[in-house]
């Protein structure tokens, strides 16, 4: 408002705020936590496979395929942006978002074949992705674009399957402790150390946390939660995940809707964001449809899969966090402002319009549905 300094007022706020560190240091994992707690450990098993090959393969052909498009498109508006920056914003945008996506499977029903998928994926392909864009920073940073292959080989396994391990084994010691007690109270606040515990135990491993912490909540809340704990337990332990979920999902929106009060806009950029929005969709499609051509060889899926998961692939904070977290320059500025505009047409048009692309794709079937 001109003249009372609202906007730069709360500019200055939220430039003291460190967007990235509040997600990836911050809620991420129990806002991963609270998500695993939910998805069916059955499900999710019997299309491993599937899952591994989305969040993984699909993820790096959506990195590879963005990264290319996008530097075509910043050389044709004459930004030339590195092409390490351009894989950079690949790796950042591609994976899709836990919480954005299980906040949509409350509200829609899909079958249980399929949900488990989607929700499989986007718990695990954001470790990944994280996985991912700190090897292409790791190049920025060094100033080199010839890591060794066989070093970038080993990252990843330590990342991704030192952050399964981890998860495993800090989980198992939850489970044991739970099983110990009966008294509600308790429990809740073990669950609540065993996300801090992990999360910090993987960044001082140098594992994935996200990941990590993935596998411990599907451990609790599949395990966990039939074996070692009472009804009272349970129902106490459904509700105060529920609330932590709705809150921070509360801030972390709230924190991505003001953060365009800081992005940088102009004319090309905007172009460049329009661009952005059916490149990022195309390539997700792509992704999506390769391993699903692939599986389908061996397997049915269920019908209509291949555009609900291009579609329901929302992007999210995560997006935005890493985004954020990248060294200061023009660079960052036209790589904040592109992902934004990606992230906000995501959640808005494609969020709102999942619900009636599932009932359109997916038949009417029997098949029970796992619906939280």
């Amino acid at each position: 408002i001109p003249g009372w300094g609202v906007g730069p007022g709360v500019r200055a706020v939220l430039l003291d705020i460190d967007f990235s560190d509040v997600l990836m240091q911050g809620m991420l994992g129990f806002l991963l936590f609270a998500g695993a707690l939910h998805v069916d450990l059955g499900q999710l098993a019997k299309r491993g496979w599937a899952i591994a090959a989305l969040a993984t393969g699909g993820l790096m052909v959506s990195t590879g395929l963005v990264g290319i498009g996008i530097w075509f498109a910043f050389n044709l508006t004459g930004l030339n942006i590195p092409i390490i920056y351009c894989l950079l914003f690949g790796a950042l945008i591609s994976p899709t978002d836990p919480v954005a996506v299980l906040g949509i499977l409350k509200n829609v029903k899909v079958p249980a074949s399929l949900e488990a998928k989607i929700a499989g994926e986007s718990l695990f392909n954001d470790g990944m992705a994280v996985v991912i864009f700190l090897i292409l920073l790791a190049m920025v940073t060094s100033g080199t674009t010839n890591l060794d292959l066989g070093n970038i080989t080993l990252l990843f396994l330590q990342e991704a399957l030192g952050g399964a391990a981890l998860g495993l084994v800090m989980g198992a010691l939850a489970y044991w402790a739970l099983c110990s007690i009966d008294e509600y109270n308790l429990e809740v606040i073990i669950t609540l150390a065993l996300v801090a515990v992990t999360y910090e135990a993987a960044h001082m491993l140098h594992t994935s946390g996200p990941i990590a912490v993935v596998v411990s909540g599907l451990l609790i809340g599949n395990h966990g939660t039939r074996f070692a704990m009472s009804e009272k337990t349970r129902e106490h332990l459904k509700n105060f995940w529920a609330v932590i979920d709705e809150v921070l999902n509360a801030v972390l929106f709230l924190l991505i809707g003001l953060e365009v009060i800081i992005i940088s806009t102009t004319p090309s950029l905007m172009w460049i964001s329009l661009i952005a929005i059916p490149l990022v969709l195309g390539a997700r499609f792509i992704a999506v449809a390769i391993p699903i051509g692939v599986f389908g060889l061996f397997r049915d899926f269920t019908k209509g899969a291949i555009p609900v998961l291009t579609w329901g692939g929302l992007r999210g904070g995560i997006s935005v966090a890493l985004a954020l977290s990248l060294p200061d320059g023009n660079e960052k500025d036209a790589i904040v402002t592109v992902c934004y505009t990606v992230v906000v047409f995501s959640i808005l048009v494609q969020g709102m319009t999942i619900g009636k692309l599932v009932k359109r794709v997916v038949p009417a079937q029997n098949e029970p549905t796992n619906h939280h």
